[in-house]
C-alpha cells in the first residue's frame, strides 16, 4: 500500500502541471492532507521558484512552506551529478520526502523538467528517484503531432523501461491529443494495454490552455510593454516576422499572430494597427518591436493619439534572436491565472478515467470520514442523478454567486425566480453572464402556470377559507411559488432564506407539501464539518421546546438523514446528566424521548441522556457510561432544546472554524431548506447540493 504517486514525462512538455493540478484537486476531497513534492526543481532563472510547485501551493492554498516542497535546484543536483555524487543526491531526496510523508496523508510528487543532461539520462534520473521512494509512476506522453501508433510506441517503451527499472506503473496518460483522435487513441490504449490493470486516458489539446499568452512573452523575454497593457491575456496561436514591406505583411497575417518586426519599420507597425481596427482583417495577438532602435517620433504620435487595439511590447535584441528565443517559450499555468486554471480542472474531470482513479485510490486512502472527503461525496452523489433545484430569491448576489458554481460544478439544475429584468441586470453587475446565460429565470405572475398553481392552492386551503383571489396573491410571492413547483413535481427541491425569514420559507412547504407518513413535526439538523470528523446536530433551528415525543422523532428523522448522507448513525440525546446519575425535569425528558425513539426503532444505535463530553469523548464516556456502544462514538447529537442547540452549533463553528453545512430540514414530503440570512456562498452551495440528494432519495 502507497500513500504518494510519481507524475513522470516520458518526453518534454508533458503538461504535468495540468494533471498534477486535477490530481491534487481530486485527492484533496479523498485524503486528510495532501502534500507536493519535486524533488528536484528547475527555475527558470537565477533564484525563481519552480513554476509548478507555486501553481498547486498558491491555487490550493496548501498548508506547506514552499522550502519544504523540494530537495535540490537544478544548479545543485547538476553540480554534484557532475562530481560523481549521484547517491548523495538520491540521499536528501529520501531524506526530504520521509519527512513530508510524516505530516502528510498523500503527496503527490513531480518528476524533472528538463535538467540540460540528455532525454535518456533525465529518464534514468526520474526512474531512479521513483524507485527509491517506493511511488508508483502515472507516466505522461505528449500526443501532439503524432499518429496514435507513434504516441502508443513511445508510452510503451517507456514503460518498459521503467519496469526494467523495478518502478511500478500506476497509469498513463496521453496528453495534447487533437480533439479529433481523442476516441480512436482512447481505444487503441486500451487495445495495446489490455492485460494492465492500470489508469488509461486521453486529454485533449486545448489552444486556449497550451498555447502562451503576451504576458508569458512579457515574462519570458523581460519585454517592455508600450501600449495595450490590458490585452496582456491574449492568447498567441503562432509568431510571424514583418520584416518586409508593409504591402506583403498583411497578408501573412492569421488570427491571434504575434508579429516581430524591427522597431524602426513604422509603415508596418502602423500598418498592423490599423488592421486590427478592420473588420476584414484577422486579429493580431500583439506587436513585437525588436532591436535597440527607439520609434520614430510621428510613428509613436500616430500610436499615442490611436489608442492601439493590441498590446505593443519592445525587446533589445535583434529580430532574428528574438524569433529564436521565442522557439523555446514553454507556457505554463499560474494560480494568478484562474480562467486556464479553471479550464484545466475542467478537462482533468471531463477527459480523465475517474472511475479507475479512484478505484486505485481506494487502496491507498485512510477509511475515515473527512469533511473533504463528505463534501466530495456529497458533490459525486448529487452529479449521479441530476435534479431541479428552484431558488426563489434569484437576484440575491450570494445566491447568483452560488449558481455560477453549481453550473461549473455541474451539480445541478436551477430555476432562478424573481424580476427577469432585475436577476438579469445583477448578473451582468456580478460578470457572471457566460456562467448564467442558459439559466432559467420564472417571474411567478408571468408563468404559464400561475393559474394552475394559484387554483392547486386554493383547493388545498379552501379549508382554511382561502378563496381564489388570495392564492394568486399568494402564489405571486416567490416562496410560495417556489413550493408550488416541488409539489407539483416541477422542481426537485427548494432553498431558500438568504434574504427571507425563516417562517417565510418554510410556512408554504408546512401549509400543502405536508410531512412524511408518520412523522408529525418538521426538524432540522446541522452537518458540522470538524477538522478530522463530520456530526449531524439536531435540532438548532426549528422547534423551540420540543417534548419527549417530539425529540425521539427528531432522533428518528437525525439519524435517518446521516444515513441517508453515507454516515453510520450513532445518535446520543444530550442533557446536563450521563445515563441515570441526575434527575430534574428536562433530564425526565431526554430519558423519555430515548425509550420512545427505543421502541420505534430498536435498529438504531442511541443512548441517552448523554453529557456532551461523554458521547464525543471515548475516555470521558467509557468513565461515565461504562460499556456502553454509542458513549464517547456518538455521531448524531441531540440538543434538548433549541436554545442549546443553535448556541452550541454556533460556538463549535466560531471556535473551532469549522464548517456548518444547513439547516437542513428533514420530514417533510419533499425537500425544502432554509438558509441563515448570514449565510456564505459556500453555505448556499452546499445547502443546494444537500436539496438535490435529498430529492433523489
Amino acid at each position: 500500500m502507497t500513500d504518494a504517486i510519481f507524475v513522470s514525462s516520458a518526453e518534454p512538455r508533458c503538461g504535468k502541471s495540468l494533471v498534477s493540478l486535477g490530481l491534487v484537486n481530486h485527492l484533496l476531497n479523498k485524503a486528510l492532507k495532501v502534500g507536493v513534492y519535486k524533488p528536484i526543481i528547475t527555475p527558470n532563472k537565477e533564484n525563481a521558484r519552480d513554476r509548478n510547485l507555486v501553481l498547486l501551493l498558491e491555487h490550493f492554498n496548501l498548508d506547506e512552506a514552499y522550502e519544504n516542497s523540494y530537495a535540490l535546484t537544478k544548479k545543485e543536483a547538476m553540480a554534484m551529478i557532475n562530481q560523481g555524487r549521484g547517491n548523495d543526491v538520491l540521499d536528501i531526496i529520501i531524506e526530504k520526502f520521509q519527512k513530508l510523508k510524516s505530516e502528510y496523508d498523500f503527496l503527490i510528487c513531480e518528476g524533472t523538467d528538463y535538467l540540460g543532461l540528455s532525454s535518456e539520462h533525465e529518464f534514468d534520473l526520474n526512474a531512479s528517484v521513483a524507485k527509491n521512494l517506493g511511488t508508483p509512476v502515472l507516466l505522461l506522453g505528449n500526443a501532439q503531432g503524432k499518429t496514435n501508433e507513434e504516441s502508443i510506441s513511445s508510452l510503451n517503451m517507456a514503460m518498459d523501461l521503467l519496469e526494467s527499472r523495478d518502478c511500478r506503473i500506476y497509469g498513463v496518460i496521453a496528453n495534447r491529443v487533437e480533439e479529433e483522435n481523442l476516441e480512436s487513441l482512447q481505444e487503441d490504449l486500451e487495445k495495446a494495454f489490455s492485460n494492465r490493470d492500470i489508469i488509461l486516458s486521453t486529454l485533449p489539446h486545448k489552444p486556449n490552455l497550451n498555447n502562451p499568452r503576451i504576458s508569458d512573452v512579457v515574462e519570458f523575454l523581460e519585454a517592455d510593454i508600450l501600449y495595450g497593457k490590458e490585452y496582456l491575456n491574449n492568447r498567441i496561436d503562432s509568431f510571424v516576422v514583418g520584416a518586409m514591406r508593409f504591402q506583403n505583411v498583411l497578408p501573412e497575417l492569421k488570427e491571434n499572430n504575434l508579429v516581430l518586426t524591427p522597431s524602426d519599420r513604422g509603415e508596418v507597425i502602423l500598418s498592423i494597427v490599423q488592421a486590427q481596427q478592420a473588420k476584414n482583417y484577422p486579429s493580431a495577438a500583439g506587436i513585437l518591436l525588436t532591436t535597440k532602435k527607439d520609434l520614430d517620433d510621428s510613428v509613436k504620435r500616430l500610436l499615442d493619439g490611436s489608442n492601439p487595439l493590441l498590446p505593443i511590447l519592445s525587446v533589445q535584441s535583434n529580430t532574428f534572436e528574438t524569433a529564436t528565443q521565442l522557439g523555446g517559450i514553454s507556457p505554463y499555468l499560474k494560480a494568478s491565472d484562474r480562467q486556464k486554471t479553471e479550464l484545466g480542472l475542467r478537462l482533468f474531470e471531463d477527459h480523465m478515467n475517474l472511475g479507475k482513479l479512484d478505484e486505485q485510490l481506494e487502496k491507498v486512502v485512510v477509511d475515515i470520514v473527512t469533511p473533504k472527503m463528505f463534501e466530495f461525496n456529497l458533490l459525486s452523489r448529487a452529479k449521479s442523478q441530476i435534479k431541479k433545484v428552484v431558488l426563489p430569491e434569484g437576484s440575491e448576489p450570494r445566491i447568483l454567486k452560488a449558481s455560477k458554481i453549481l453550473l461549473d460544478k455541474r451539480a445541478v439544475e436551477l430555476v432562478l425566480l424573481g424580476d427577469p429584468e432585475i436577476i438579469k441586470e445583477e448578473i451582468a453587475k456580478l460578470n457572471l453572464q457566460e456562467s448564467l446565460e442558459r439559466i432559467e429565470i420564472i417571474n411567478p405572475v408571468d408563468s404559464p402556470h400561475y393559474l394552475e398553481y394559484a387554483s392547486t392552492l386554493k383547493t388545498l386551503r379552501e379549508k382554511k377559507g382561502m378563496n381564489i383571489d388570495q392564492a394568486k396573491d399568494f402564489i405571486a410571492d416567490t416562496s410560495y411559488f417556489g413550493t408550488m413547483m416541488v409539489y407539483k413535481g416541477h422542481a426537485d427541491g427548494m432553498v431558500s432564506g438568504s434574504v427571507n425569514t425563516t417562517q417565510h420559507t418554510i410556512r408554504p412547504a408546512l401549509q400543502f407539501v405536508k410531512t412524511k407518513p408518520g412523522v408529525s413535526v418538521v426538524s432540522s439538523i446541522f452537518f458540522m464539518c470538524l477538522e478530522d470528523k463530520v456530526l449531524v446536530y439536531g435540532d438548532c433551528a426549528v422547534n423551540p421546546s420540543p417534548n419527549s415525543e417530539q425529540l425521539a422523532e427528531i432522533a428518528i428523522s437525525s439519524a435517518d438523514t446521516a444515513k441517508e448522507f453515507g454516515l453510520d448513525p450513532k445518535v446520543a440525546l444530550l442533557s446536563y446528566s450521563s445515563g441515570s446519575s441526575g434527575k430534574g425535569e428536562e433530564v425526565e425528558k431526554v430519558r423519555k424521548a430515548t425509550e420512545i425513539a427505543k421502541s420505534k426503532r430498536p435498529d438504531l444505535a442511541m443512548e441517552g441522556p448523554l453529557q456532551y463530553d461523554a458521547a464525543v469523548d471515548m475516555a470521558v464516556g467509557q468513565k461515565k457510561m461504562p460499556g456502553s456502544e454509542i458513549a464517547g462514538q456518538a455521531n448524531v447529537l441531540i440538543f434538548p432544546d433549541l436554545n442549546t442547540g443553535n448556541n452550541t452549533y454556533k460556538a463549535v463553528q466560531r471556535e473551532t472554524g469549522a464548517i456548518a453545512i444547513g439547516p437542513v430540514l428533514q420530514g417533510l414530503n419533499k425537500p425544502v431548506n432554509d438558509l441563515s440570512r448570514g449565510c456564505t456562498v459556500e453555505d448556499i452551495v452546499n445547502t443546494v447540493i444537500i436539496t438535490a440528494i435529498q430529492a433523489q432519495a
